[in-house]
C-alpha cells in the first residue's frame, strides 16, 4: 500500500533530519518513535524502520564513498 510507504518515508525523512540537528544525544530517536507508533499500527512500525534504515545506510554509503575519494585522490 503505497500510504504506508509514503507515511513512512515522510516521517522517517522527518526524524533523520531531527537526529542530525539534534546530533548524539538524539541518535536513538528513531526507535523511539518506531515503538510509539507500533503501539497502534505495526505495518507503519516496519516501513518507518526500513525508511530509516535505509536513510541511515545511505548516509553511510555516502560519508565512505567521501572519505574513500578523499584517500584515494591524495594518494594519487
Amino acid at each position: 500500500m503505497a500510504l504506508i510507504e509514503d507515511l513512512a518515508e515522510k516521517l522517517a525523512f522527518d526524524c533523520m533530519q531531527a537526529q542530525k540537528e539534534i546530533g548524539p544525544a538524539a541518535d536513538r530517536l528513531y526507535q523511539e518513535v518506531a515503538a510509539h507508533i507500533g503501539t497502534s499500527s505495526p505495518s507503519l512500525e516496519e516501513a518507518f524502520l526500513t525508511a530509516c534504515r535505509l536513510h541511515m545506510a545511505a548516509l553511510r554509503g555516502d560519508e565512505f564513498l567521501a572519505r574513500r575519494i578523499k584517500a584515494l585522490k591524495d594518494a594519487g
